[in-house]
């Protein structure tokens, strides 16, 4: 009896604090806070995503984002050092296409397939669900919707004699040499082909270009067969007579942007943020009203008539962030139409349905550049081509992009370096 009293007075007892505890205010609590790392190098300006996330903030009280910035060299090993903290550093953070396989295999990436509406699937582009998909389940958002493109000085052009651009790199080849003959340009093309991921994307447009692939559909390279020998070789050979800028072995996009927006090179492959920097902003730029985009040429018996590389990247939340919901917000948000397309001078929307009809006469509105790069994008947009997406694809680069820097360098020959390579990315799949 004793024990069954004390059993009923314990009930009591618990009933009254829970009583208590239902009756009492819950403890007022502060904004979210989302910590978002980003890239200071293509897509919007710096100053156009602050706009963005002070319109943001502005409209949601209950959440507070805060911006960092790096460059694209050095945003994965940042987020990689973010994630070995609990909580992460950052709760949101900008993927790379490549990188994506990595970071699911590892749990850095929340999986957000059952967050993605009908209304997405239906109306962004369909390659732009590749970027974040891995094995069929959705880990982020795409947001940049980026490729390769080709640029060139109209003037200086025409000065050598030319009213059209080359459409094969032959004739890329021909017209640089009267260039240099001419004495309008000391390198007429200058590259990113300093020993980082921007000259793995230079030389795989190449490689397509050229009719080769990088790696097969089992996913063995194929990068050092015959026609990745010869496309390699051809790069060699374009810094040895004299047509590429040499500085360009340590070059990445910005440097590009920074050599052609000075007049010193006619040629140059880069990102879509190039257009508007180099021809509209005359703070940025000597050779603004003279730049065009084109076509990237292909190799005449490359079998293509063009090919350009998909650099496409995508918004995430870390998996083990303590504001998964708040995080979510502002990715959907980051990525809408409405401020895709009032943002898109440098950044095209990966919206579908932002190019259709009254639509996509709105978004040739939206900026001078629009003018000519929506246009240029759908006619690129259908030769462009991915980088495989695996677990071990950055220890695979570091080892193709050492390959490239050697060949072109002089320190092994093309076959050699490429070779070498191709037994590290062999290793690394076993």
């Amino acid at each position: 009896m004793k024990t069954l009293s004390r059993l009923i007075t314990l009930v009591f007892v618990l009933a009254l604090v829970i009583g208590i505890a239902g009756c009492a205010q819950p403890e007022a609590e502060g904004p979210a806070t989302v910590h978002v790392l980003a890239m200071e190098q293509a897509g919007p300006t710096v100053e156009e995503m602050d706009s963005i996330v002070a319109e943001f903030n502005e409209s949601n009280p209950n959440v507070e984002v805060v911006i960092d910035y790096v460059s694209y060299d050095a945003l994965h090993d940042k987020i990689t050092t973010a994630m070995a903290s609990s909580p992460p550093a950052y709760d949101v953070f900008l993927v790379d296409d490549i990188w994506y396989s990595e970071f699911a295999d590892k749990g850095y990436i929340f999986n957000v397939s059952d967050k993605i509406t009908q209304e997405m699937k239906d109306g962004i582009f369909e390659a732009a669900w590749d970027i974040p998909t891995v094995e069929g389940e959705v880990y982020g958002m795409p947001w940049l919707l980026d490729e390769k493109y080709f640029f060139y000085n109209e003037k200086l052009l025409n000065e050598a004699g030319f009213s059209d651009p080359p459409r094969t790199w032959e004739e890329m080849m021909d017209q640089a040499a009267v260039i240099k003959e001419k004495g309008i340009a000391e390198y007429p093309i200058v590259w990113s082909w300093g020993q980082y991921e921007a000259a793995i994307c230079d030389w795989v447009t190449l490689l397509e270009g050229n009719g080769g692939k990088l790696v097969d559909e089992a996913g063995n390279p194929m990068f050092n067969d015959e026609i990745g020998v010869e496309t390699l070789t051809w790069m060699l050979k374009t810094i040895d007579d004299g047509i590429t800028n040499p500085a360009s072995v340590s070059y990445v996009e910005e440097d590009v942007r920074n050599v052609f927006s000075q007049g010193k090179a006619v040629f140059a492959l880069n990102w879509l943020y190039m257009y508007d920097l180099v021809n509209l902003n005359e703070e940025e730029s000597q050779v603004t009203g003279e730049i065009k985009m084109a076509l990237i040429p292909a190799f005449s018996d490359g079998g293509v008539e063009s090919a350009t590389l998909d650099g496409s990247m995508g918004f995430s939340v870390a998996d083990t962030s303590p504001a998964k919901e708040a995080a979510w917000k502002y990715i959907e948000y980051l990525t809408s139409e409405d401020v895709q397309m009032r943002y898109s001078a440098h950044l095209l929307p990966i919206w579908a349905t932002a190019f259709e009809g009254e639509a996509g006469e709105q978004l040739m509105s939206y900026s001078e550049s629009n003018a000519v790069t929506v246009p240029m994008f759908k006619e690129q947009f259908p030769y462009s081509s991915v980088r495989p997406k695996v677990p071990f694809y950055p220890e695979a680069s570091k080892a193709l992009q050492l390959a490239l820097q050697e060949a072109l360098t002089g320190q092994k020959t093309p076959e050699q370096a490429l070779n070498d390579a191709a037994a590290k990315w062999t290793e690394l799949m076993k």
